[in-house]
């Protein structure tokens, strides 16, 4: 039972990091050039088959702009959720559309570009 709720834990991750990714418009030669990570390693992290390291974790953080704690916290590192004076949550429907599961990866990447496409980046 924890091996499933680790790889559940891998997968959310890695899905995270995806949505991330694609929404900053970014493909996955991009962020590993970014994060001088293989694409190849990218993609198993991405589809939850890898456990990254804390250093591509902070390249990857670093590579999408958004606070290491954030993904610390998507791997599990963190026993509970990142306060929010560390880490800038996003607006509660990004947060509503990336925790959705009843939408699939590419649901969520559309929804956030056509929600982010009405608002001001911040």
């Amino acid at each position: 039972m924890v091996d499933d709720s680790w790889s559940a834990q891998l997968s959310a991750l890695g899905a995270f990091i995806r949505a991330h990714r694609s929404t900053a418009g970014l493909s996955l030669r991009d962020l590993a050039e970014r994060t001088r990570v293989s694409n190849a390693y990218l993609s198993q992290v991405e589809r939850g088959l890898h456990e990254p390291s804390i250093t591509v974790l902070r390249a990857i953080a670093d590579a999408l702009g958004i606070p290491l704690e954030s993904l610390l916290a998507r791997a599990g590192v963190f026993d509970s959720p990142v306060p929010r004076e560390q880490a800038p949550a996003p607006p509660d429907t990004e947060a509503a559309i990336l925790r959705d599961p009843e939408l699939s990866e590419p649901q969520r990447v559309a929804l956030l570009s056509v929600y982010r496409s009405f608002v001001p980046r911040r």
